[in-house]
């Protein structure tokens, strides 16, 4: 049998296809890598030669993945394909047109340690504050330059970005881009932006370099278009503007890489940039049952930006869509572990099966703890488990301190975390000392009078200070839980204002991983509590050891656990998409524009398209902040979802987004709703007050409340209120409704009074 024989109709016409401009809308699960690689092959055998193909991919692995596919089918000859990343070819062409741009053809490539030395350096060296000017932040906010093509000189001449950089009180990041591009320019090397930005100004400035490779690439495939930025956008278009031979493989759907620059208009465009583009759609899903494709079709529709495409397959129905509402997050790990449990037991599968998927890191902690209890072995994939994290293993380490002052592992970490300056020369004197006295280190700082450890003045007020703070934290565990010591230590060692102080990507979700460790030590309080078992911060500790203790074997079947950006290209028998709530999922930055809240709607719609047989989707309705029980609502993007493929596991409860008293239709209606405002967490002062953050609005309202007054709940419609009784967090009202009469806590309760 033919290679082509093994593919379907509409798989068939690209790979046949041979000249011209083409795009090929590939859906989820519709074969995409083997159109690609079959076009690839097909081209060799109708007498294009191998060395005249440009193959560029997203990662060294679906590099890899195609030419071994191709070597299948056509032999050696596959060898000779330039095929790779965006960045691995690119740095090809550099380094043999290096002396063009004057770099040394063995350039070094700085990795991102590399460049945000090199920054810090900088930094130093112009006596700037390093609160203001953080070398990682610095470094991203060059690297947005340079993916923009926004050159030093670019920038030096753009009054609006250097008026931005002036509001943000960081007037000088032109010097330092200036002086970072020089020094690697100096030291002959190049970070990875400059791979892009290089590549482009070789292709600009040498007419003769962007012909030579024209005629080299006479045929170009992109795979992944939808995740090019601007900066690979322009290359690709130069290398195929001689003969437009260019294939771009792709899915407007699964565009989710914004944040790092991916322009979704590149592939939305592309007929645009070129004359007589052929589209073909390959919308045959082979991966999931019909209930889950016609699901994430429903849901994908509610896009205005995109290209229509109907995704269906010929699998079997299977079951719908499986949707679970739980009281709280501690309460949503707890189902989906239980329900991995079930299924493991009822259908003979292997934990390999499973995969649980959410919008943020911090997430993962519920999870972690629920499987564990469980004894279900997980492996959390593009980062460290909860309790491996560096801000969460900090934190911890100052509560191990505060209970055994002997614990030198744990005061070597926090000794200068956050900076104290407190610098390991000093240390070592310290741990010298300790093993002369045979002593801890602890107590060699508690009798620094007695001990000479020639230390200067300014380094023993330091130690002082910082002995002080550990045993005011002793004194305050004597009549304080676990949660009260840790918030007390996040706000005396000003702990949350230093990650804040980096304003980068990464320390967003630092602090997202803070809030969910204070959230994990509020539901272990609650839980010692019903089971009438101590909760003492020394019992808390105890169980994170054992957390961290677990040791899974590698070789052994894991239930996944990865951020929903991290799973695209994978696929799973058994998907949870866990913690769909408004202003979570959607994620609460998104709301500001359509754009940002179409790529959540895309980021889901990828979570539903990773399953093969079984899709659960779980949210709660309360969920900790800062230690605080706040209320929850389902996400927007359930209610999107056609009510036929949808099964709800827990009695269904009317959101806003359905309200029958509203007298249009849905869609209108969502449209009108008010969009909230990211909620920003900028001191510990919000750990305070954020329980009430959804209805802070409407306190004062709710005291006119009135016996026999009326009222209206978004989901219960009108209704009559019987009784009120309590104070403060615990005032409750009695309401009777045309559905029954509810008792309400105020302070969660969405009311708005009618009148009397």
């Amino acid at each position: 049998m033919s290679y082509i024989d093994t593919l379907n109709d509409a798989q068939k016409l690209p790979v046949l296809q041979k000249d011209g401009p083409m795009m090929v809308i590939a859906g989820a699960g519709s074969g995409k890598t083997r159109v690609l690689t079959y076009k690839i092959a097909h081209l060799i055998q109708g007498g294009v030669d191998s060395f005249n193909i440009l193959s560029l991919t997203f990662t060294n692995k679906a590099a890899k993945e195609m030419k071994e596919r191709i070597e299948d089918v056509v032999g050696i000859e596959a060898r000779n394909i330039w095929s790779g990343t965006f960045h691995s070819v690119f740095s090809r062409i550099l380094r043999a047109e290096s002396a063009k741009i004057g770099y040394p053809q063995s350039f070094t490539i700085y990795d991102s340690q590399d460049s945000v030395k090199l920054i810090g350096a900088i930094i130093k060296e112009m006596a700037l504050d390093k609160d203001d000017y953080k070398a990682k932040q610095i470094l991203g906010r060059i690297s947005s330059f340079k993916n923009n093509l926004i050159t030093v000189k670019a920038y030096m001449n753009n009054a609006e970005l250097k008026e931005s950089d002036l509001m943000a009180k960081r007037p000088k990041i032109g010097e330092i881009y200036k002086n970072y591009v020089d020094r690697c320019f100096k030291a002959g090397a190049m970070d990875f932006d400059d791979l892009l930005l290089k590549t482009n100004e070789l292709l600009v400035r040498f007419p003769d370099v962007l012909e030579k490779y024209q005629n080299r690439f006479k045929y170009i495939m992109v795979d992944e278009y939808q995740d090019t930025n601007h900066s690979q956008y322009l290359i690709v278009k130069a290398l195929a503007d001689k003969f437009k031979n260019i294939c771009v493989v792709g899915d407007d759907s699964q565009s989710i890489y914004a944040f790092r620059g991916a322009n979704i208009q590149n592939i939305l465009n592309f007929q645009k940039d070129y004359e007589n583009v052929k589209v073909f759609k390959l919308e045959q899903n082979y991966r999931s049952t019909s209930n889950i494709v016609n699901a994430a079709n429903t849901l994908i529709e509610k896009n205005k930006n995109r290209i229509d495409k109907e995704i269906w397959t010929q699998n079997e129905a299977g079951s719908k869509v499986k949707v679970a509402r739980t009281l709280s997050d501690s309460e949503e790990g707890r189902y989906v572990a239980n329900s991995i449990f079930e299924n493991k037991m009822n259908h003979q599968l292997d934990n390999d099966s499973f995969a649980i998927l959410y919008r943020t890191n911090a997430q993962s902690r519920s999870m972690e703890d629920s499987l564990r209890k469980k004894n279900i072995p997980y492996k959390v994939y593009g980062g460290l488990s909860f309790y491996q994290r560096k801000e969460i293993k900090d934190l911890v380490a100052y509560l191990r301190l505060i209970i055994n002052p002997k614990d030198e592992e744990a005061l070597k970490r926090v000794i200068n975390y956050p900076a104290r300056g407190i610098g390991l020369a000093t240390m070592d004197k310290i741990n010298m000392a300790a093993n002369h006295y045979k002593r801890s280190m602890f107590e060699v700082i508690a009798n620094l009078s007695k001990i000479d450890l020639k230390l200067t003045s300014g380094t023993r007020n330091k130690l002082d200070k910082f002995y002080s703070l550990i045993r005011f934290f002793q004194a305050e565990t004597e009549n304080s839980n676990a949660l009260e010591i840790v918030k007390l230590v996040l706000k005396k060692t000003e702990f949350i204002k230093d990650i804040e102080k980096e304003g980068t990507p990464e320390s967003v979700s630092r602090l997202e991983n803070i809030e969910e460790l204070v959230n994990g030590i509020k539901d272990f309080i609650d839980g010692k509590k019903e089971a009438n078992e101590p909760a003492s911060l020394t019992d808390f500790l105890e169980d994170v050891a054992l957390a961290t203790s677990q040791d899974t074997d590698e070789d052994q079947p894991c239930v996944s656990l990865m951020t929903i950006h991290l799973s695209k290209g994978l696929e799973y028998p058994y998907v949870y998409v866990v913690g769909l709530e408004e202003n979570l999922f959607p994620s609460a930055l998104s709301l500001n524009s359509r754009p940002e809240l179409e790529e959540e709607r895309r980021l889901f719609y990828v979570a539903l398209t990773r399953a093969e047989k079984q899709a659960y989707i779980t949210y709660a309705e309360t969920r900790y902040r800062w230690g605080k029980l706040t209320s929850a609502e389902s996400s927007r993007f359930i209610e999107e979802i056609d009510d036929k493929y949808i099964e709800y596991m827990t009695p269904r409860r009317i959101s806003r987004f359905d309200e029958p008293s509203v007298q249009r239709n849905k869609d209108e209606y969502k449209r009108e709703i008010r969009i909230r405002k990211p909620m920003q967490r900028s001191n510990l002062k919000r750990m305070d007050t954020i329980s009430n953050e959804a209805n802070v609005s409407e306190d004062r309202t709710k005291t006119k409340l009135r016996v026999g007054g009326l009222v209206e709940h978004s989901r219960f419609g009108r209704g009559e209120v019987l009784t009120i009784e309590g104070e403060g967090a615990n005032k409750k009202a009695s309401i009777k409704f045309a559905k029954g009469t509810k008792n309400m806590l105020l302070q969660f309760a969405k009311l708005r009074i009618l009148g009397m």
